[in-house]
Order: C-alpha cells, then structure tokens, then sequence
C-alpha cells in the first residue's frame, strides 16, 4: 500500500532568478542565473545530477519543444532530460517528476527547473493560445480576469458578504502583497501602494481592478533534491524535506453539474486534504508557519483559504481584514510577494514559491525573515475556476 512521499526526498539547493521584465536576458541566462545559485547552495559537482526535469508553460514563447534547452544551457553531462507543463501547476509538476524519481530510487540526485520567457511577446497579460478543443470549444474569447470575477461574485453570493465589504478585503490583499514584495530584491514589484489607490483603480473585470490582477513575468527557479542519506552525507545535517505533493486536476464536473456553484474550487480542496494527510498535518490553521497561494487575481487568495482549511466556511473575508495572512499575522501568506509582486513566470512560479520556503526554514530569507517557522505549504492553480489543475506541497525540516 502506497505510504506517500513524507521525508523520503531532501531539497540540498534551490536557486532562482530576479524576476521582471528580462529583457537583459533570454530563457537559457534565466536557467543559468537560478542554477548557479542552486548548484553551489547544494554544494555538490554538476557531474553529480543524474536526471532533470524542466517546466514551461507558453513553450513556443519560451524554449520551443522538448527539454533539450534544459540540458544545453546548463550544458549538463548527457543525462536524461524531460520536459513538463501543466498549466500554472507546471514549476510544481516539474519538482514532482524530480522527487518522485530520486523517492523511487531511479536516480540519487535531480535537479527541477522552471522558466517562462513572456515579456517579449508584448502582451501585458497572457499571449492568445488556441490549444484544440482546450480553449476553442470550452471558452471561446475567455479572459482570466473575466473567469475569476464570477468566482469572487459566486463567492459573495453565498457567504452573504456585501460586496464593498468584499473588495475591502480583496483591496487589504493587494497592500499586504505589495508591502512584502517591497522587501524582497528579486521581485518583479517593489512598490508598497494604498488600499485607497486599489479601491480607487480602474476595473478590469468587476469586482477585479488593476491592482487585483497579477501581471506575468520573466523568470527561473530550480531545485535540487537528493535521499535524506546522501543529504546528511553532504554536511546537510537537518536537511529540508517534502512532507507532501499532491496533485488534483478537473475531471469535468465543475463545468457539466450543477453541484458546483462556482464560488470556490473544488480541487484545492481535494489536493488540500490529501496533502494534509500525507504529511500528517490535523489541523493546518494551527500547525502551518506560512504559505505561497496562487495569487494570480486578489479574489482567488480569499477564496482558497476556505479551500485550504485556513479560515472557517464564510470567514476569509474577515480573517484577511484581522490581518491574519499578514506578515505579522498567525499564517503570513505571500512573504516575498506572490504572484502579485514577486511575479508570475508560470513554469517557474512553483519553484519560486518552494524557493521562499526553503529559505524561510534555514532563516535566510533576510529582510523577510519570520520567527521559528516549522511548515510551509505552496498551492498552484492553473487554468480557471471551473477546470483547472491544482498541486499542493508541504515543506519542513527532516526532524519535524
């Protein structure tokens, strides 16, 4: 019987790039730019790598097919490469390949990539993509600001929460990200803004504003993850583990039944308590230090913590005006600034959430650094509210 992946895989280096505007770099220097910092952080030989996974999203805007650009620009030894994407969850879906693959004793050490490449394209959000029956059938001329307004209005509708009540907190969101992104020098946004200039923002899609949406960004993040054993080998001697990395896709129903309202997502709560269970964790509001959420829009941060099990059915609204996901909050949510303000390359933004964990539990995170934290979780959500995939990882310390 399967027992899960809890403390059977440590993470020995993580690295990541500034994210933003690169126009300084093209998609190899971002992979090389985070590599270096992962490969002397885990003080180990490239000739030690044995397998490499490597995610990205928009592949024609980025590295084209296949993971050869993986093994090209950080010339590695010829080893097995394989490319991966699934949607937003795709940084995540890259370490997973990674960490199952050492978890099953195919190889002693791998390392994980993410990168996307989209500013060149000179579209401020995402490029139009026509992916078959994905996007033409489904959703003709959908927007993702425009799929994400209906979850927040749905959200509002059952919870009885008045909508500038709503956008207050939607609005306290947006100020906190920002002020943690001020903090953090690798980010896309550094520029600390009032709730008065969110609330006052032009609309995008109601009740979503400008400063509700998260812009897309330039940017790599890479992992390298080996056995507990041949961690501590490394003078690694309470290494970072994976507690938990579940995966729970959209199998139709959200889109085809009427059980589903629309005001939250089904499979944040699905990948939630599996990976709750695998790494044993009762009570997550109490037990979790901090967490990276797909911030992709202010409204999905709200909603997803009733998913996650972090605030009470009907209680984010108020959770988020206590201050309870702030930096000095009980579960300080986007440290480094989320999607919103560290930024959004979507094959790395995964990784790039991971990153701020694995510093946070080894005290490194400098200016953002929280007191003693013990377990952090990370949540992607790629595609739209009613079909979308959704990965959830747990990290802590091996002694935990």
């Amino acid at each position: 019987m399967a027992k899960g992946i809890r403390d059977k895989v440590a993470i020995i280096g993580m690295g990541c790039s500034r994210f933003g505007e690169r126009w300084d770099a093209g998609p190899d220097d971002l992979m090389l730019e985070a590599f270096q910092e992962c490969l002397h952080d885990a003080g180990i030989q490239k000739s030690d790598i044995q397998a490499g996974w490597m995610g990205v999203f928009f592949d024609e805007q980025s590295v084209g097919k296949s993971a050869l650009p993986l093994s090209m620009a950080l010339r590695l030894p010829n080893i097995p490469v394989t490319r991966v994407e699934n949607l937003c969850a795709t940084g995540t879906e890259a370490l997973r390949g990674a960490v199952y693959a050492v978890a099953a004793g195919a190889c002693d050490i791998a390392i994980a990539m993410g990168v996307e490449k989209l500013k060149d394209t000179g579209f401020g959000g995402l490029p139009e993509r026509t992916k078959g029956t994905f996007e033409d059938l489904w959703l003709p001329q959908n927007t993702a600001p425009g799929g994400f307004a209906q979850l927040g209005a749905a959200y509002a509708a059952r919870t009885r929460t008045d909508m500038a009540d709503l956008k207050r907190a939607m609005a306290h969101i947006s100020v906190k990200s920002h002020a943690n992104g001020a903090l953090n020098p690798k980010a896309h946004l550094r520029n600390p803004i009032t709730e008065q200039q969110v609330l006052d923002a032009r609309m995008v899609a109601y009740p979503l504003g400008l400063f509700d949406c998260a812009g897309v960004s330039d940017g790599a993040a890479c992992a390298i993850v080996t056995t507990p054993e041949i961690a501590r080998s490394l003078g690694k001697h309470n290494p970072v583990t994976v507690k938990a990395l579940q995966l729970a896709p959209s199998n139709g129903v959200e889109l085809a039944h009427g059980s589903w309202d629309g005001s939250y997502t089904l499979t944040t709560r699905i990948a939630a308590k599996r990976a709750y269970e695998e790494a044993g964790i009762r009570d997550p509001r109490a037990e979790l230090s901090l967490i990276e959420v797909h911030d992709c829009f202010s409204v999905t941060e709200l909603v997803v913590m009733e998913d996650l099990r972090l605030s009470p059915e009907g209680g984010a609204v108020r959770d988020v005006m206590d201050g309870f996901f702030d930096r000095d909050g009980k579960i300080p949510c986007q440290i480094d600034g989320g999607l919103k303000c560290f930024g959004h390359p979507i094959g790395a933004t995964g990784l790039r959430m991971v990153y701020e964990i694995y510093l946070q539990l080894q005290g490194r995170a400098g200016e953002r650094q929280l007191p003693d934290p013990r377990f952090g979780l990370t949540h992607n959500l790629g595609g739209l509210p009613n079909r979308n995939i959704t990965s959830v990882a747990i990290i802590g310390r091996l002694g935990d």
